[in-house]
């Protein structure tokens, strides 16, 4: 699709389209980059403060993900204001406000539409040096993949949508949903991370495929060391998926080989849509260690040491039980 648009020559441009990336950075001095990211979506959770928070989280995302530090937003808003009552966008926007706060971000304005069903989400701007940028397109061979959240979150809303996640499994989700990426992204950067990216609408392997692209590498995979919410298991078992999970195994085709003892639930559960995802860190094994200390030392979901970066032209995706 973004082939049609005009090819890039500014050469302040430092990141677009061109590696599927998860912000784009613009230089504006020699010591300073803007990294900019829009993300918006329909309401995931019944709670409207909640689903603002969500939406926060997530659209800070992406900047988190590039090792920058976020500073302004612009809210993005669709509301069908003849069917529900005002109040409910002003729990959604409180929802985001709160979260940027957190995050010391500030709302500086914003853009309201009406619409047939609630949309929220941020346009974030941050800055990052030139030289400190961390894209995905910078992993290496014999790197570990470090994830700092549990997968499931598709899987959940989706059931929560035909009355089959029980409020216990909602509060674990929306907490983890709701959670920033912020002391994941500066755990990754004292650890000298080599490439980063946030696990959301692709899946852990979907976005895992964008980085060996950018990278021009392969990864291997261990389904039994990536963390999961519990009751995704059952629930992908019941077949209970959101459409992307199939969209993604259908993208990336061949370039993900699946060992056999890899069950049919496992390979849905990493290709699965996510929602305020991890973020997926590529390190060198000998930071390992010290990144998944800090991650845990700052209490993040999760912290999982869930595969390496190999050699492979390509760009193929190993996945063993």
């Amino acid at each position: 699709m973004l082939r049609c648009l005009p090819t890039i020559t500014d050469p302040a441009v430092l990141i677009s389209t061109s590696t599927a990336d998860d912000a784009g950075v613009y230089r504006v001095a020699d010591d300073l980059a803007l990294v900019q990211s829009v993300d918006y979506f329909t309401a995931i959770v019944d709670d409207p403060y909640a689903f603002g928070a969500i939406a926060a989280a997530n659209a800070l995302s992406d900047i988190y993900a590039m090792g920058a530090r976020p500073l302004t937003g612009l809210n993005i808003i669709g509301f069908p204001k003849k069917r529900l009552p005002m109040e409910v966008m002003y729990d959604i926007l409180r929802g985001g406000a709160d979260k940027a706060t957190e995050a010391e971000v500030v709302i500086i304005g914003g853009h309201t539409i009406e619409d047939s069903e609630p949309k929220y989400g941020i346009a974030v701007t941050g800055v990052v040096h030139p030289d400190r940028i961390i894209s995905n397109a910078g992993a290496q061979p014999g790197d570990s993949l470090v994830l700092t959240k549990p997968l499931g979150m598709g899987i959940i809303t989706t059931a929560l949508r035909i009355d089959k996640a029980s409020d216990e499994v909602m509060a674990e989700a929306i907490a983890v949903m709701a959670t920033l990426n912020r002391a994941a992204s500066e755990a990754m950067i004292v650890a000298g991370a080599h490439a980063c990216t946030d696990v959301t609408g692709y899946g852990l392997v979907g976005h895992l495929g964008e980085m060996t692209a950018a990278s021009g590498v392969g990864a291997e995979l261990s389904v039994e060391k990536i963390p999961v919410v519990e009751a995704t298991w059952d629930l992908a078992r019941q077949g209970i998926v959101s459409g992307g999970a199939r969209r993604t195994e259908d993208f990336l085709g061949e370039r993900v080989v699946w060992a056999s003892a890899v069950p049919a639930e496992a390979q849905l559960i990493v290709c699965d849509a996510e929602t305020s995802g991890g973020l997926l860190i590529a390190v060198a094994p000998d930071r390992e260690a010290s990144l998944v200390a800090a991650l845990r030392g700052a209490a993040t979901p999760a912290a999982s040491v869930i595969g390496k970066i190999s050699a492979d032209p390509r760009h193929r995706i190993h996945v063993r039980h």
